[in-house]
């Protein structure tokens, strides 16, 4: 299989393989040397149903869900196309690719190129997925409604915790199992510990919300979870970030120096449309944060993204006010004028080497030597410059998630 090098990328060929409940393809685009930015292949749209096609038309067999991909080896760039689904999660497990999207979850063996889908059809309650890793040494995804499932691989059968089994809430964003044994779980009702990880005890399990922790959790959305060098608990939340050590909350935001101001970014903001227009969930927030007058899709106390570094230091990626780093004293926050690709932060990532990659909205980057390396986009083939999930290979790449579909980054020699 032919991927992207790292960061020595060179216009080629692409291969673009459609993967989970659609029909897959290949397709090799022919593309200059000297090309300044690769080709978009434009989706296919089929009518609904054989009865779109004419009555004389052959039928068209359902759409694969599982099988073996056919990958063009003389591609110089593989993408794996999921269809019009968001990529919000990847997970690789000893070379194989767990895709985690809007539309199920893909397990792909990059051993045999063979794959299946999981979905609501054969043992998941949500299509949407958020998280997925391993939890218990057994694949887990965290759902968008549909709670907590692992995957016991050799029956191929999903066990699921919600919310009777003590689960915050069925929106399930992130989790993380701390060094202590105990798991940690992100939900849109606040957050849940397990204590020693003993899932099935219900008496095991806390569950942390803005009310029980007197503010401690600024608030009960939980974007995402990390584990600091002195086994503290990090919480990214929609109301800035909290940290849990020896029993006792801490939380940072605007205010406290999280997230780039308002007229650092306003000449920058990506998304003109605004959440708080929307819902009046986020019309609230923007009010009780003091952002009513922002009427685009700007808020540094969203924290959507998050990683603790080998240092100790804390990451966080903001929704339009760039990315965060904090010290242990104080925050400092990076802009597109520091060389940040956008000022929207999806994605963060720390390598085995312990290289942070930050996904933004529009594109790819590193942070190197206290900078930001040139930024990766669709010119350099990568699938899309919204990078919303990413992990790396046992080989040293990198698999990025976007809109669409996935690339697959290796490094240079």
């Amino acid at each position: 299989m032919r991927t992207m090098k790292i960061p020595e990328l060179k216009s080629g060929r692409l291969a673009s393989v459609l993967l989970g409940p659609f029909m897959f393809l290949v397709l090799g685009i022919a593309v200059a040397a000297d090309s300044p930015k690769l080709p978009v292949a434009a989706p296919t749209t089929v009518p609904a149903g054989n009865a779109a096609l004419g009555a004389n038309h052959p039928p068209i067999a359902p759409p694969a869900r599982e099988g073996k991909l056919v990958v063009d080896d003389k591609a110089k760039f593989t993408h794996f196309r999921v269809g019009n689904k968001n990529v919000k999660s990847l997970y690789n497990d000893g070379g194989v690719i767990w895709v985690g999207t809007t539309g199920g979850v893909v397990r792909y063996d990059t051993r045999d190129d063979s794959f299946k889908l999981f979905d609501t059809k054969n043992g998941l309650l949500s299509n949407g997925m958020f998280f997925v890793g391993k939890v218990k040494n057994k694949i887990a995804v965290g759902t968008y409604g549909g709670g907590l499932s692992l995957l016991d691989e050799k029956t191929g059968n999903w066990k699921t915790y919600n919310i009777p089994e003590g689960l915050g809430d069925a929106f399930v964003y992130d989790v993380i199992t701390a060094k202590n044994g105990d798991i940690w779980i992100a939900t849109w009702s606040g957050a849940n510990r397990v204590r020693g990880g003993d899932l099935d005890n219900r008496s095991k399990w806390d569950l942390f919300t803005v009310d029980n922790t007197k503010g401690g959790l600024p608030n009960d959305w939980v974007y995402g979870l990390a584990e600091g060098k002195n086994g503290d608990i990090w919480l990214a939340t929609e109301g800035g970030m909290a940290r849990f050590a020896k029993n006792r909350w801490e939380n940072w935001n605007h205010a406290k120096g999280m997230g780039a101001s308002y007229d650092r970014v306003k000449k920058d903001i990506a998304f003109k449309s605004d959440p708080g227009k929307q819902s009046v969930h986020h019309a609230k927030q923007k009010e009780e944060m003091g952002l009513k007058d922002v009427d685009v899709a700007y808020n540094p106390n969203y924290i959507v993204s998050l990683e603790v570094d080998a240092a100790g230091q804390v990451w966080a990626g903001t929704w339009g006010g760039g990315l965060s780093r904090f010290d242990g004293r104080r925050w400092q926050s990076y802009t597109t004028s520091e060389g940040l690709p956008g000022n929207h932060v999806f994605a963060l990532h720390l390598d085995p080497k312990g290289e942070l990659w930050i996904g933004t909205n529009n594109g790819l980057t590193r942070w190197q030597n206290g900078k930001f390396a040139k930024a990766m986009t669709t010119a350099d083939g990568l699938f899309a410059n919204n990078i919303f999930a990413m992990a790396s290979g046992a080989d040293g790449s990198l698999w990025v998630g976007s809109y669409g579909g996935v690339a697959h980054l290796r490094r240079g020699k």
